[in-house]
């Protein structure tokens, strides 16, 4: 049975919710499938933008409009400048909570000497009001509350806050900028420093309206574009573009910048608790980050697909909730794609209201142009965000919860099994190398096809540590593609991504949890969570993501292995729901989201790809005739040319052309 731990109570107008030994305190009324906060208790989502450095007023201006502006759909409500050199700040406004103009920012405390941009959501903001006591709060909001606990905290303030959040706080007295990013990276910033002169976006194209930066490609960062879907943090492919990465912070003063690490997943150290124990710590932890995501003065939903992860986050809504929740689900009349079954399943089981939404596959072909247009950072995938973020929005909502991050930490891809038994095959990579290099060619030569071009590199790795084997899981091209196509040799190395401190602890960890910290450090954040956020702030609409609630993920990675092992489909994520879950649904075969890429390429979108693949040919970027070979083996149904290799090229060129990147 599910074990009841939450408990709601009105208390002077007043809700309180309880999880375990955590209390959170909202005013209260119930409305549209949710709790709903007063206005000026509510959050803002939009975009921030900023330039520090020795660049005249009347020219910091026009750089910073140009910045806001190039960002306008993150926040078509309102927009606002603080210009004081040597800084300007930017914000691009998004009304989902506090929909009134006491909510624009800039925000400057009472005394006039901190100004605050702030993008994203501090759920647990009202309890770290109550150790605040003495400042003179302007607004009940939970930009409020940040800029109050920099003044008091310092940098150590992060520490505090629960959410997802991008923020810069300037610093007038000292001539300081500070600007942090949430531990998970759902919230983007994106900087280049030169010559003593910080520009910083939540966008890339942001960015390059500064005028600070020059729109060229970062010829370094194409081998991991063409191996990883796309580039990982800190690096992007504009060259002198970096991301702040997740659970980092930067100051910049005096002309100089510097950037601190203050959470990251391999700093979690492991527990030895039951599996009774790990239940229900699950559900409680996860039921709490739920509830703390329904918060909003707009109507919000959920993305219901049918799977485990949206099934379950649908469920615990409905718990929290006095009022329906409001389902999305995408439905098709094409068998091979539809869920609706699954989907319908559990909208009746919680009486939710739902929206089915019937598309064909040519209904994602006719949407790819402005889905193109939307990517901020070029990338492999996005497709689906896009489409269903639009189809949310114009049913008039502006707030969404998605099941994005089940599979991450609770073992849901198959990538988990596989590094297990390869972690394991110590005797394998007793032989040596020479001798499994010949073993691993032997394999690639009989069986000819992209699958096999990946066993023979794990075959012939050097040892069957993380730094080793997990770089080759995520890969599309090999080595030897990236490679004829460069001209020169391109290696996959993780240096940039993890230092060897935290490899060193990563490689202590159990085999699912070293996949999870993997994922959450590189196909999470630079494909999931980038196109989420690209994609669905390209129709003004704000994901939230309860299963990254930072709480949650601590704990899923301090578990072991054998509490987690997948024995049927995210084991301990299913039993901590409890009978919430279906049981047919649980154990249904996973379908998700998958389209006639390879025939679309070769039909529908084939003059898109031949030209964009021509053009790209052209550019100088690649060994000459290349990647044209690339497009006629494809044609030519070549099992060594997966779709995802021409559509990678594709993008890229596309990408190129509508932000005019030089190469």
């Amino acid at each position: 049975m599910f074990r009841e731990t939450s408990i709601f109570k009105k208390v002077y107008g007043s809700v309180s919710l309880i999880f375990g030994r955590e209390r959170i305190t909202y005013p209260f009324h119930l409305e549209g499938g949710g709790v709903k906060i007063p206005r000026e208790h509510q959050l803002p989502m939009c975009g921030i933008a900023g330039i520090a450095g020795s660049i005249d007023n009347s020219d910091l201006r026009e750089r910073i409009e140009k910045m806001t502006e190039r960002m306008a759909h993150r926040g078509p409500d309102a927009s606002g400048h603080l210009v004081n050199s040597p800084v300007a700040l930017g914000h691009r406004r998004l009304s989902i909570i506090d929909l009134s103009d006491a909510a624009s920012q800039p925000i400057t405390d009472p005394s006039g000497r901190y100004t605050i941009i702030y993008n994203g959501e501090v759920y647990n903001f009202l309890e770290i009001k109550e150790h605040l006591e003495g400042y003179e709060f302007q607004s009940n909001s939970d930009t409020d509350v940040i800029l109050a606990s920099y003044i008091k905290w310092g940098p150590s303030c992060v520490q505090k806050l629960n959410g997802m959040f991008a923020f810069a706080i300037w610093d007038e007295v000292e001539q300081e900028l500070f600007i942090a990013r949430d531990r998970l990276g759902i919230k983007p910033v994106y900087y280049h420093f030169q010559d003593g002169v910080l520009a910083f976006s939540s966008e890339v194209r942001s960015l390059l309206a500064s005028g600070c930066v020059e729109a060229r490609i970062n010829r370094a960062s194409l081998g991991e574009y063409l191996r990883y879907y796309s580039v990982n943090s800190p690096n992007t492919l504009i060259d002198g573009v970096f991301q702040l990465k997740a659970g980092n912070y930067g100051i910049w003063k005096g002309g100089e910048w510097t950037t601190e690490t203050y959470w990251h997943p391999s700093q979690i150290a492991p527990i030895e608790v039951s599996y009774e124990e790990a239940r229900g710590k699950v559900q409680e932890l996860l039921q709490g980050a739920v509830a703390r995501r329904l918060m909003s003065d707009v109507p919000f939903g959920a993305f219901l697909s049918g799977g485990i992860d949206s099934s379950a986050i649908v469920a615990l809504m409905a718990r929290a909730s006095e009022q329906p929740v409001n389902t999305f689900s995408i439905v098709f009349d094409e068998a091979e794609f539809d869920e609706s079954r699954w989907s319908r399943l559990i909208a009746d089981k919680y009486n939710t209201i739902h929206h089915p939404i019937k598309l064909h596959p040519q209904d994602f072909l006719e949407e790819l142009p402005a889905a193109l247009s939307a990517m901020d950072h070029p990338s492999g995938d996005g497709l689906n965000s896009y489409v269903v973020s639009q189809a949310t929005r114009r049913k008039g909502f502006t707030v969404a919860l998605s099941g994005l991050g089940g599979d991450e930490l609770f073992a849901g891809y198959p990538v988990f099994k596989r590094y297990q038994k390869l972690v394991g095959m110590g005797t394998l990579y007793g032989i040596p190398a020479g001798l499994r290099s010949l073993a691993g060619k032997a394999v690639a030569g009989v069986y000819r096809n992209h699958k096999t071009a990946r066993l023979q590199e794990l075959i012939e790795l050097e040892r069957n540590r993380f730094r080793h084997l997990y770089p080759v899981f995520r890969k599309i091209y090999t080595d030897q593609e990236i490679e004829r196509l460069l001209g020169a040799p391109s290696e996959a190395t993780m240096s940039h991504i993890f230092s060897p401190m935290e490899l060193e602890s990563i490689e202590q960890m159990g085999p699912f949890s070293q996949v999870s910290v993997g994922e959450i450090s590189t196909y999470t954040q630079n494909v999931l969570l980038r196109d989420t956020d690209q994609m669905s702030m390209a129709h003004s609409l704000e994901v939230r993501v309860p299963f990254f609630d930072h709480t949650l993920v601590e704990y899923a990675l301090s578990l072991s292995d054998q509490v987690k092992e997948p024995v049927y489909p995210k084991k301990l994520l299913v039993d901590a729901m409890g009978d919430l879950l279906p049981h047919d649904l649980v154990h249904r075969k996973k379908m998700g989201f998958v389209f006639p890429w390879a025939e679309w390429l070769r039909n529908e979108l084939a003059d898109l790809c031949a030209t964009r693949m021509g053009q790209l040919d052209q550019t100088g970027l690649f060994q000459p005739g290349e990647v044209r070979r690339i497009w006629e083996r494809f044609e030519k149904h070549d099992k060594e040319i997966h779709w995802i290799k021409v559509w990678l090229l594709v993008v890229l060129q596309d990408w190129m052309e509508k932000n005019g990147v030089n190469v």
